[in-house]
């Protein structure tokens, strides 16, 4: 799969040094997973969630660093992208406010 901005997910890591190895796992087993559908994707990481944002488009949420971090990315199974979109706090994600800028 590939992953675009890559370098968002290397922004994330220097400013939030304790997600580090969380971001660097979830890159590189983005960028070898081949995954059709979200239920496969979800047997490789079983934690991920499909969440509706307001525009109606569904997102995936990672946990990352231990679930103290999420992830939020929009993926493309028919041509194999991901969006790697916002990265925030656990207390952060649970305000929900994040869903309305999607």
């Amino acid at each position: 799969m590939r992953v675009i901005k890559p370098a968002t997910i290397e922004e994330w890591m220097e400013s939030h040094p304790g997600a580090r190895s969380g971001l660097r796992f979830w890159l590189d087993l983005m960028r070898g997973g081949r995954w059709r559908s979200f239920s496969e994707l979800r047997r490789t990481l079983p934690s991920a969630d499909l969440v509706k944002v307001a525009s109606g488009r569904n997102m995936v949420v990672f946990n990352i660093g231990g679930n103290q971090y999420r992830l939020i990315a929009a993926i493309h199974f028919n041509t194999q992208v991901a969006f790697a979109l916002a990265f925030l706090t656990h207390a952060e994600y649970s305000k929900d406010t994040w869903k309305n800028h999607l």
